[in-house]
C-alpha cells in the first residue's frame, strides 16, 4: 500500500519491509523494553520440545530509574503497531491483494509475539490475564462483605416476639 512511494519492484519491498520488521522486533524485545520498561522475555524449546517462557524484570530497588512518560510511550506503541497492521490486514483482505496480506501477517506475527511476550512479562509468568481478572473479583467480593458485615446497621433485626 505504501511501498509504492519507494521502489514498484514488490521483492524489493517485500524483503525491505521483513527486515525492518525483524530488527524492530529484535530492538524492541532486547533494548528498547530493558531500558524503557525495565523487562525483557525471551522463550526457548527444550530437549523434550516443551515451550519455556523466561522473563527477567528490574529489581524494585531499580524500578525508580523507569521514566513514567518512556514505558507510556513503550506501552502505547506495542499495543498501536499490532492495531494499525490489524488496519492493513483488513484492507489488504477486502483489496484482495493477497502477496501484501502474508507481509502483514509476518508484521501481525512479530508484533504480536512481542506484545503477548511483555504482557506476559507486566502480569507475571505464573498468572495469566484471567486468574488475575478472578483474584481481582474475589478480593473486591470478599472486601464488599466484609465491610457489609462490620458495619453497624447491617445487622438483622431480631424478631419481636408475638402477644
Amino acid at each position: 500500500m505504501l511501498c509504492g512511494w519507494f521502489s514498484d519492484s514488490f521483492i524489493t519491498s517485500f524483503v525491505c519491509v521483513v527486515l525492518l520488521l525483524s530488527a524492530d522486533f529484535w530492538t524492541v524485545k532486547n533494548l528498547s523494553g530493558r531500558f524503557l520498561v525495565g523487562m525483557r522475555w525471551w522463550n526457548f524449546v527444550d530437549d523434550d520440545g516443551v515451550s519455556h517462557w523466561v522473563f527477567e524484570s528490574r529489581k524494585n530497588t531499580q524500578v525508580n530509574r523507569v521514566n513514567a512518560h518512556e514505558s507510556r510511550i513503550f506501552w502505547l506503541a506495542l499495543i498501536l503497531f499490532p492495531i494499525i497492521w490489524g488496519v492493513f490486514f483488513i484492507i489488504a483482505l477486502f483489496g484482495l491483494k493477497f502477496k501484501w496480506l502474508l507481509l502483514v501477517l509476518i508484521a501481525l506475527a512479530l508484533n504480536g509475539a512481542n506484545l503477548y511476550g511483555y504482557v506476559k512479562c507486566n502480569y507475571g509468568a505464573s498468572k495469566n490475564i484471567s486468574s488475575l481478572t478472578t483474584d481481582f473479583v474475589k478480593t473486591q467480593v470478599l472486601k464488599s462483605a466484609f465491610d457489609m458485615m462490620s458495619r453497624p446497621g447491617s445487622q438483622p433485626a431480631a424478631p419481636q416476639p408475638t402477644v
